[in-house]
């Protein structure tokens, strides 16, 4: 039996739109939901097995891309959003209301400042960019998922296309330690 890893890639990818110019993310609240304008379409969306992240409920992995931090303004709400956790990279607004993250800015000096983390099933449009892999799958073991299930899990991940990593993805993993050797000086900036 498949296992449930989250709504928006049980049955399937999304498709991407062309044409899709950004949107609307919008939370879970009935009444006076947070809303937030994404600018154009979002990068690196993946899968994430991460504690950190916002999954709906039932699901084993969240659904995160990013967006450039100026193209992201709240437009409806925002007194409803607090920061989860001030000493984290990503400072993630959740609603008071319902706890979905709804941007995720990294402010501190990293490879990443200037992006904001956002949940993509969120947006009130479809057309964004699907997810194209999976990082920290192991990561669902600390959220209570048996060890034993591991197995079946990547194999399901690689079948929906979503290869499984333990980290990120290696494109963006060969990204930040090139920040961080430019940082060092071990290569020349």
């Amino acid at each position: 039996m498949p296992e449930k890893l989250h709504p928006k890639i049980d049955n399937g990818l999304p498709k991407e739109s062309a044409s899709f110019a950004g949107g609307t993310l919008v939370c879970a609240c009935t009444s006076k939901p947070v809303k937030v304008t994404v600018k154009g379409q979002i990068a690196h969306n993946h899968a994430c097995g991460c504690t950190k992240c916002w999954k709906p409920d039932g699901a084993i992995f969240s659904v995160v891309a990013v967006a450039g931090t100026g193209d992201v303004t709240v437009t409806e709400n925002g007194d409803k959003l607090k920061v989860v956790d001030p000493s984290a990279l990503i400072q993630r607004h959740a609603c008071t209301g319902c706890g979905v993250h709804m941007h995720g800015p990294v402010e501190r000096d990293h490879p990443f400042k200037g992006l904001s983390f956002i949940h993509p099933e969120r947006f009130e449009e479809d057309g964004w960019s699907p997810p194209g892999f999976t990082a920290f799958v192991s990561s669902i073991i600390e959220s209570g998922v048996d060890p034993g299930r591991m197995d079946g899990i990547r194999s399901q991940l690689k079948t929906i296309g979503l290869e499984p990593y333990d980290c990120l993805n290696p494109g963006l993993m060969d990204y930040i330690a090139t920040w961080t050797a430019k940082k060092s000086g071990a290569l020349p900036a």
